[in-house]
């Protein structure tokens, strides 16, 4: 079984070569199933000057037991900075 850091490292490797764009951070992780794991990654989709004005995503992804991607999609697009309220 994959640990969750190299689940991390291969869902962010997946998000970058899917997208184009570096992965930022990985901001959740959890097991998905048995042989899985899901991994959300932040990437910065658009780059602004001052970069408290970029542009950030969240793709949720799911890598199998080897690390290789089984799906991802992006969930959420937001400026960088922005404070969530529950």
């Amino acid at each position: 079984m994959m640990s969750a850091s190299e689940a991390a490292k291969r869902a962010a490797e997946h998000v970058t070569a899917m997208t184009g764009r570096t992965a930022e951070s990985v901001v959740g992780i959890e097991r998905a199933g048995e042989d899985g794991w899901r991994v959300c990654v932040e990437v910065v989709e658009t780059h602004r000057i001052p970069d408290s004005a970029d542009i950030l995503a969240i793709y949720d992804t799911e890598v199998d037991a080897d690390g290789e991607l089984v799906s991802y999609r992006r969930v959420r697009r937001y400026p960088r900075g922005r404070v969530e309220r529950d």
